[in-house]
């Protein structure tokens, strides 16, 4: 066999096209307040100011929603800023004797 041969036998194989992956953004989830009879409501407010950077109106805002309807949305993160963000007002609220509940789920 020529060189020539071998090189043309090479090249009348199979074409292979390298598939891309498919990336899916990464999951977003919910850092939610729930309400309880409990902790004031200013409390909730310096919370969702300091841990949410929120300023005062949407803070009271929020708080209200919380109050009235029993739960709401604090924020929308990546997984490990919002486990950060729960941890963080449990334990402010512990520290100050609240029983205020943060928990978070997949948006």
């Amino acid at each position: 066999m020529s060189g020539s041969n071998v090189n043309r036998e090479r090249d009348e194989g199979v074409a292979v096209q390298e598939s891309r992956p498919e990336l899916q953004p990464p999951p977003r989830f919910k850092v939610l307040l729930l309400n309880d009879d409990f902790t004031p409501m200013e409390f909730v407010v310096q919370v969702l100011e300091t841990f949410f950077h929120l300023n005062r109106e949407k803070a009271t805002q929020i708080m209200l929603h919380v109050h009235t309807r029993g739960v709401g949305v604090c924020g929308i993160y990546a997984r490990d800023v919002a486990e950060t963000k729960v941890a963080q007002v449990t334990d402010f609220a512990r520290r100050h004797q609240h029983p205020l509940m943060c928990t978070m789920e997949e948006a």
